[in-house]
């Protein structure tokens, strides 16, 4: 049976409008949380929804017309990406994807924006790089993977800067940019995190960066599934903590004291809910916004243990060397890794 792009026909699930009233600037400060639900400033905010699907329409039909240009590079391009705002799982799947195509032999390279980062020109992730030169997420798949990673708000631009500089790359993974359709792509795999659709609007009244469903070739479900279709993944903890020197710390070793733990990433509830269940005895733990630096950020409790997530650690490193990061390891059901084996065998087409 051959690989077809999904379109999938799904309605979002709705619940009762909440009756609290809300105010503009505390629906701006916690969209996140009213998106999850249809009330009264979703409809408010429905003419901007309404002009900004009529934009991702035009736009959509500019390139499927070539009046915008799709630009093909000499690689099979993987694209990891979501449907909804904020991050979803794909640096930790972008991550799986190019360990496993690696171990297969291929040779692999990563192009991604480097969210955060003090500038939009496309560089190249090198061992000495600073996180606001290129980014946390860039530089921890660089450290993790040991493949060439450049990043740019171009994709295109950084893809070919990318295949200039290192021509033995055959396959380019792009960490985010399902909706970046100026480079073409072989297979686009859509990551859905537990918010699954929220409210079912488009920006800025729900989450929705594109109207749902759309056609993509995987859909991987992080933490729990919220859709019938598609495939799970799971995220946990590491069995041991990593210093700022590269040594390991057993988990066993932390719980038997208590603990103080930061984070500053897309989902850091997710991350106490692991560290709670593993029964670590936590006496102060801050979150703080996704890609934050910590540069106005200390520790409550000086003389406890910190800590934090890998993606944290990049940064907290520099400041709190003391700081332990923990990893997440990334598990993916067999199903899927057979669907994307076929997947890749049948589209990568440069050897």
């Amino acid at each position: 049976m051959g690989f077809q792009k999904l379109h999938l026909q799904l309605k979002p699930h709705r619940r009762r409008a909440s009756p609290d009233s809300l105010t503009m600037s505390n629906y701006l400060q916690n969209l996140p949380k009213y998106w999850r639900t249809r009330n009264a400033l979703t409809y408010l905010l429905w003419p901007i929804e309404l002009f900004y699907t009529l934009l991702i329409g035009l736009r959509k039909l500019a390139y499927a017309f070539g009046l915008f240009k799709q630009h093909q590079v000499n690689a099979t391009v993987i694209v990891v990406g979501n449907v909804v705002a904020g991050g979803g799982g794909k640096t930790p799947l972008t991550i799986a994807l190019v360990q496993r195509l690696k171990a297969q032999g291929h040779k692999v390279g990563v192009v991604s924006r480097g969210y955060g980062r003090s500038n939009s020109g496309v560089q190249i992730v090198l061992a000495q790089s600073l996180v606001n030169e290129v980014g946390d997420e860039p530089l921890m798949i660089f450290q993790k993977c040991g493949v060439p990673v450049v990043v740019g708000s171009n994709r295109v631009v950084a893809a070919q800067h990318l295949l200039q500089n290192f021509p033995e790359v055959r396959v380019l993974v792009c960490d985010d940019g399902l909706q970046h359709l100026a480079l073409q792509r072989d297979i686009e795999i859509c990551v859905m995190d537990a918010m699954g659709l929220g409210n079912g609007h488009l920006l800025p009244a729900g989450p929705l960066r594109e109207p749902w469903p759309r056609p993509i070739d995987l859909l991987l479900h992080s933490h729990q599934r919220t859709l019938p279709e598609g495939f799970e993944s799971h995220r946990e903890l590491s069995a041991y903590a990593l210093t700022s020197k590269g040594q390991t710390v057993p988990l066993e070793n932390l719980k038997s004291e208590k603990v103080e733990v930061v984070s500053g990433i897309a989902k850091p509830e997710a991350f106490m809910a692991m560290l709670q269940n593993a029964q670590f005895q936590i006496a102060h733990s801050s979150a703080l916004p996704d890609h934050d630096d910590f540069a106005g950020w200390k520790p409550v409790h000086p003389e406890l243990p910190l800590l934090c997530t890998e993606k944290d650690a990049i940064k907290l490193w520099a400041r709190f060397p003391q700081a332990l990061a923990i990893p997440l390891v990334f598990e993916a059901e067999h199903a899927f890794w057979e669907a994307f084996d076929q997947l890749f065998q049948s589209r990568h087409r440069y050897h």
